[in-house]
């Protein structure tokens, strides 16, 4: 029986400009399943780590600001909450790993009492209580003594163990979701696998959903079960893993994957060692009624430019908004 534990849905995502409101996010949506990890993949600029922050009810505002759209928490709509019911959410039920460790720390305090602050918080534990649990948590990421580090600053910490505290901390009060954006950024491949490695483990241990922010395809073939793929604030795909890397519908989908270094020794014109997608993602305000990526995708039509694609059925859950796809016979 599957167990839907967040639903977005139709969610729109404003920010003023001089030019007037930009849209950051355009009717983005998706369900997150217990145990699950949904990959969110995409260049930078396509609306992740903003899909991430309106989940968390983090949105800057002023200037922006959530224009539509739903985000349900076990069938609480997060954007009709209070700040003080999400304040209570963030850090319980759902918690977040940021890109940088290093400026997500506070560099004053040991990280045991950052640990610990959190748990205190939501948890009423008691000072001891806390500080204990914190040790615990130090020596379930694979920090080695734990004892010790918990009363060690960041700067005292390597960029592999600060990020093992992010992950601590954020397990701390057992949320429902972890949002995990671009949690190896800046750390060598070997580190990088630790780190995945770990969010596995402590997945199957907890059961906890997560949502992995990432722009490296690696990653996601490593750990997604269902993949969101984002192009200029839209969901451009969706489906299954396997779905998605054995039989891409957007050319953007087949862009990225060839984008993936490969070690084939007899590469050719249409096979390099490393292809790219021509062009950069565009500037919210030049986007127009069309397909996004049309000014980058070799296989354009005239009406891509001028209409929005609809999103097109391909069997199961699988899913892309691409004009292509109506003469391949998705629905």
């Amino acid at each position: 029986m599957v167990d839907t534990v967040l639903e977005v849905e139709g969610l729109r995502v404003e920010f003023a400009t001089r030019g007037g409101f930009a849209r950051v996010l355009d009717g983005v949506g998706f369900t997150l399943d217990r145990g699950k990890t949904l990959g969110i993949v995409g260049e930078s600029g396509c609306g992740k780590s903003m899909t991430a922050l309106a989940i968390m009810g983090l949105v800057p505002t002023p200037p922006g600001r959530i224009a539509g759209g739903a985000i349900r928490l076990g069938g609480e709509n997060l954007l009709a909450a209070r700040e003080s019911r999400l304040r209570a959410l963030r850090g319980n039920e759902i918690s977040m790993i940021f890109q940088e460790p290093m400026t997500s720390l506070n560099p004053v305090f040991p990280v045991g009492d950052q640990i610990a602050e959190s748990v205190r918080l939501h948890q009423g534990a008691s000072p001891a209580r806390a500080r204990a649990h914190a040790v615990e948590m130090l020596k379930a990421v694979g920090i080695p003594a734990p004892e010790r580090r918990a009363r060690e600053y960041p700067h005292q910490l390597s960029g592999g163990m600060r990020q093992r505290v992010m992950i601590a901390m954020a397990l701390a009060c057992g949320p429902s979701i972890l949002i995990a954006d671009e949690p190896t950024t800046a750390l060598d491949v070997t580190v990088q696998a630790q780190i995945f490695d770990l969010l596995e483990t402590l997945q199957r241990e907890t059961d906890t959903a997560i949502i992995l922010i990432t722009h490296d395809m690696g990653a996601i073939a490593e750990m997604a079960d269902r993949v969101l793929v984002m192009y200029a604030g839209r969901v451009v795909e969706e489906g299954t893993v396997d779905e998605i890397l054995d039989h891409p519908g957007h050319p953007y989908t087949r862009g990225l994957i060839t984008c993936v270094p490969r070690l084939d020794p007899t590469p050719g014109p249409e096979r390099p060692y490393l292809a790219e997608i021509p062009g950069i993602v565009p500037a919210l305000t030049e986007i127009g009624g069309g397909c996004a990526f049309a000014p980058r995708c070799d296989q354009a039509m005239a009406r891509c430019a001028t209409h929005a694609p609809p999103t097109l059925d391909g069997g199961g859950r699988h899913r892309a908004a691409c004009w292509l796809l109506k003469e391949k016979g998705w629905s």
